[in-house]
Order: C-alpha cells, then structure tokens, then sequence
C-alpha cells in the first residue's frame, strides 16, 4: 500500500534533510541495508548482529521508516520482537545517492551556493550563475571537458535501459553516430552487447581527448570512434544507419529539438534507425532533476527541460519517421525509422 505524505509532514522531512541523508549514509556504511532489504528481521537479531543498542536502533529505524524505506511490524510483546523490511532497492538507491561514486556528490561541485538564500534576487535577474562558472553550451576546452565526465557519472539508467533491449536495436545495424555522446562511455557499453556495430560519438572537438580514453579503457580501439562538429551550426554527418540522441534535446528549446530531429532524418541512410533516451517527465524524475531545476534558475539559456515521453513520439511523427515506439525499461526508449522509401 503505497501512502502519500500529507504536505505538512514532507515539509517536516525538507527541514531535517542533513539529518535523513546523514541516517542513510550510516545505514549503509554499517550495512544495515543489507539485512533489512533480505527482512523481515527482527529489532533484537539486528542489534546483536550489528553490536549496537536495541533501543537507540529502535529510534533509528524510525528514521528510516518515516522517509518511507521500511515497512515495520511491532507485536504487542517486547520491543525486541519487531520486525522491518526495506522496501526493494533500497541499498543500490542509497548507493546511487551517497556512495562514493554518487551523482549526487559529483553534483554538489557545481556553484550552487552562490544562489543560496537568494533565490528571490536571482528570480527577478539580480543575480546569476556566471560564464566563468557554468557556461551554456560550454565555451571553454576545460568547461567542456569537465561537464562531460559529470555526465558519464549519471548514465547508469541509460546504460541498463540499453542492455535490456541491445537484441532488438543492433543486430541489423552496422554504424552508430551518438549525437552528443559525451566521452563515448554510453557507445562503449552498446558495442559491448554489439559485437558487429562501429560507433561514432559525434559531440565538440574538445571532447575527443576524452572520447580517445575511452576508446583505449574500454577496449574498443578499431570500433569506437569521433567526430568533431557543432550541431548547431552545421549539418549532421551522413552514412550512418543508426543513430541516437541520449539526454541532449531536453537542453534545448522546443524549436531546437525538432531542427535537431530533422537534420537526423536526413542523415540517416533509408531504413536507419533513431534512438532518443531522456528523463522523460515522471513525478520520480522530476524529483531527481531537483538540483539541475534549482541550479539553473541562475543561468538564463540552460533549461533542462523535461518532455513527456508522448512529446517526442508525436516530433518524430511529424518529421517523417515511421514505426515509432515507447520500449519500457528503467528510461523508456523511444525507436523510430525512416523509411526504405525515403530519399538519401
């Protein structure tokens, strides 16, 4: 039974954050998590197992139980006797938000602070993220650089998303251009589960150095390639017969996605395949958008924008592509193909 939070007690949640995220960090460097997430296990058998002191374990797991990550049965006997489960996934949840290779953690090194406590000023245009911090598009080789290795961090539902349909993406497919494709990290994992695919990341000249540490890391030397260009100021490179967009067109404005759709459409050899995976617009992942919502109140020309999935489905439509479709998974992937028919 799932149980919304009136907006009272989620705002009692918001003002104690540091002490929940500091309830977590300890339940999982103590490995809590992973005894209440193969529960149901009684209160007394945790704290034997963990040498800790029932009583002081009880109030903790209430911590854990208010954020909503326990269910918990407490018999009118002895204390010792109740009984908790973490809801599934929790651990790899926690993992993915205060482990040590954390998005969350690689997200705080941007300068969110100078925003802090003065929203108001920011909302009405006093004050802003500037240039030298946070550039969009990025203007420098280092800007560049470093926004796609924080990229790379937060792929992981991409990736899985991905492995979970490779049989019905690649078999017929023979080169890959991935639009924007950061430091090729995505590319590397698809050719990983396609044995017979090049692929080309296609993204700013000052990624390829990147792009080249990958290619050697991920042991892909003769398959994974680069392509230095700028999609906004120049077409699409042809002779492809598949390509993708995976988190780029929900930082532009709507007229920029669908110029970008159609320059796909003609780059695309007669039966190519299109690929788009976004955070598409779910209450879950307007959640974890938090901090790109918040940070770019600052910066007039990022949005961060995200569609629903139907917005995308309904583009690629219009464009011209045939057989579109939402395939499900961690992200949803949506395919489409342009057809046999249609002229190179």
């Amino acid at each position: 039974m799932t149980v919304t939070l009136s907006p009272r007690a989620l705002m009692s949640l918001l003002a104690n954050g540091s002490k929940a995220m500091d309830v977590l960090r300890t339940a999982l460097d103590l490995g809590l998590l992973d005894a209440l997430e193969s529960g149901p296990v009684r209160l007394d058998t945790l704290a034997a197992r963990f040498e800790v002191h029932p009583l002081r374990l009880y109030k903790f797991l209430d911590c854990l139980e208010s954020l909503g990550f326990l269910t918990h049965d407490e018999p009118a006997e002895a204390i010792g006797a109740a009984s908790y489960r973490a809801v599934p996934g929790l651990r790899d949840a926690v993992e993915a938000v205060v482990g040590p290779a954390a998005i969350e953690r690689d997200r705080d090194r941007y300068p969110w602070r100078q925003l802090h406590g003065r929203l108001a000023e920011s909302l009405r245009g006093e004050v802003s993220i500037g240039d030298d911090d946070f550039a969009w598009p990025p203007k420098t080789d280092v800007q560049t650089a470093d926004f796609e290795r924080s990229m790379a961090v937060g792929l992981g539902p991409v990736i899985e998303a991905v492995r979970q349909h490779a049989d019905r993406l690649w078999p017929d497919r023979q080169r890959l251009l991935d639009v924007g494709g950061g430091d090729g990290t995505l590319a590397a994992h698809i050719l990983d589960t396609a044995p017979k695919l090049r692929a080309d990341v296609y993204n700013l000249p000052a990624v390829a150095p990147l792009v080249a540490a990958t290619r050697v890391a991920r042991g892909h030397p003769e398959r994974l390639g680069f392509v230095g260009g700028d999609f906004l100021a120049e077409p699409l490179p042809r002779g492809y017969d598949a390509l993708s967009f995976v988190r780029v067109l929900h930082d532009w404005p709507n007229e920029v996605a669908r110029h970008l759709v159609e320059q796909a459409y003609a780059a695309l050899e007669p039966g190519g395949l299109l690929l788009i995976c976004e955070e598409f617009r779910t209450p879950d992942r307007l959640a974890m958008q938090f901090f790109w919502s918040y940070f770019l109140i600052g910066v007039d020309n990022c949005v961060s924008r995200l569609r629903e999935v139907t917005f995308y489905a309904t583009l690629l439509t219009e464009v011209g592509f045939e057989q579109v479709k939402v395939l499900p998974g961690t992200w949803e992937l949506v395919t489409a193909y342009k057809p046999i028919t249609a002229e190179v």
